[in-house]
């Protein structure tokens, strides 16, 4: 797509494109792993972040967040030009949103000592739930739960170790994330059912139309050519559909 001098200067105003992304220890329709081979990171936003560069015309620069609400502050502060997050109110406060290219359902992992079979389970007062601090997960969790409230932690990786320690019986994450996450977890499992759908969207910085405008014709571009879906069968996410362009 051809682009002006204006959406340069709000899209790419140091000359490169920098694009944060969120690491886990798994991969997921959002999280991204590092590569040791490659020295690189991997993953769909990755594979999106790439593309997009490749159409500006520009650097790529992949900076790597701990949790998605690191990479709110970062986009909000104009640390980074461009990134990917789940929609929520709070978000919409600080950073716009262009069309999702994949729906979230939010739901819980626990654990099989713990006993827990269905989502009413967990909210429970001896119920401890875990999940990632200042994501549109836990938010919902903290909305959702009224019995229980959830310990907040700075990464996927210190809520992984809480649930294989025994220090937490509940993981509250997007169910996309657990396909791979699971096998590093014996003996628990996936609830049916969920407290929270949303999009995983493009995002840029408030009050930046022409930069919103063009990612936006880019994302809905990514979802009809194929681009998004093979990014998702890229990362092992072959089953999983790509959001339909209303969204």
């Amino acid at each position: 797509m051809q682009y002006s001098e204006d959406v340069a200067r709000e899209l790419v105003p140091t000359g490169a494109l920098r694009v944060g992304v969120v690491a886990a220890p798994a991969l997921s329709a959002l999280f991204v792993v590092y590569d040791e081979e490659s020295r690189t990171y991997r993953g769909t936003t990755v594979d999106l972040a790439r593309a997009l560069a490749s159409e500006l015309g520009a650097h790529l620069e992949i900076s790597c967040f701990m949790n998605s609400g690191a990479c709110t502050d970062a986009l909000e502060a104009g640390a980074i030009d461009v990134s990917f997050m789940p929609v929520d109110d709070e978000r919409r406060k600080r950073v716009a949103f262009g069309p999702a290219y994949y729906i979230i359902e939010s739901t819980y992992l626990v654990t099989a000592a713990s006993g827990i079979t269905s989502l009413s389970e967990v909210d429970r007062e001896d119920v401890r739930v875990v999940g990632v601090a200042n994501t549109t997960t836990i938010r919902s969790a903290t909305r959702t739960l009224t019995r229980t409230v959830p310990q907040a932690v700075n990464t996927i990786a210190d809520a992984v170790k809480l649930v294989l320690s025994g220090q937490a019986d509940a993981l509250a994450l997007s169910r996309d994330a657990f396909i791979t996450l699971l096998p590093r977890l014996p003996g628990a499992r996936v609830l049916k059912g969920g407290f929270q759908s949303t999009g995983i969207a493009i995002a840029v910085g408030r009050r930046k139309p022409r930069a919103l405008a063009y990612v936006s014709s880019f994302m809905n571009e990514a979802k009809t050519s194929g681009l998004v879906r093979q990014a998702l069968d890229k990362a092992g996410f072959e089953s999983e559909p790509v959001a339909p362009l209303d969204s």
